[in-house]
């Protein structure tokens, strides 16, 4: 199984997370894609907004009509406190020995790998598929293991290039104008999700 790992907080899921999830499944050969919606974030302190299960419903709204072969994984929500990648990646590969997993990211990301924890166990197991984003360029960062190829063969360690994405959307962004004008429909949020948002009365 070659299974796509999309981590975030999602606060709120919006139409960036979806091309990303659209463009890793054009492109490398994925059976299933994840999206794992963080309990906290070890690198950001905690932005506010609706509580964990309340995101992850908002996700799960997201994923309505999109590829199949998506599915939300609750693994971190589960397991609380600071969500960190070797932890999660540790989880999986003990959980379904045998997967061959993949990273998809942005390369705003990019930067910050070498300060995630032991980057180097991450790249023991997984690779990274990484989307250029506006504004980030892409460069790849100096971690033990990692090395640029064209394609994923499935093994650990790879990073492969995605095609450009040209959203230039940000959940701090949606957050604001969710906040600041309640009146407006911001642009960038799937539309069931900014239906639930107005529904529940969120990001007030």
């Amino acid at each position: 199984m070659r299974i796509g790992l999309l981590g975030g907080a999602f606060n709120p899921p919006h139409e960036g997370h979806l091309e990303l999830a659209r463009l890793a499944l054009a492109h490398l050969e994925l059976d299933e894609l994840r999206f794992v919606p963080t309990a906290l974030s070890p690198h950001k302190e905690d932005p506010g907004g609706p509580a964990p299960q309340a995101r992850r419903q908002l996700l799960d709204l997201a994923l309505v009509g999109l590829d199949p072969r998506c599915r939300v994984d609750p693994l971190e929500l589960e397991r609380g406190g600071r969500s960190y990648t070797v932890d999660t990646l540790e989880a999986l590969a003990e959980r379904e020995p045998g997967t061959q997993w993949i990273l998809i990211m942005g390369s705003d990301q990019l930067p910050g790998l070498p300060a995630w924890r032991r980057p180097e166990r991450v790249f023991a197991l997984a690779a990274a598929a990484v989307a250029q984003r506006p504004g980030a360029p892409f460069q790849v960062p100096e971690v033990p293991g990692l090395h640029l190829v064209d394609r994923w063969s499935g093994a650990p360690g790879e990073l492969v290039p995605l095609p450009t994405t040209d959203l230039d959307l940000a959940s701090t962004t949606l957050r604001d104008r969710l906040r600041d004008t309640p009146g407006e429909d911001p642009a960038g949020l799937p539309p069931q999700v900014l239906s639930a948002i107005r529904s529940e009365t969120l990001y007030r």
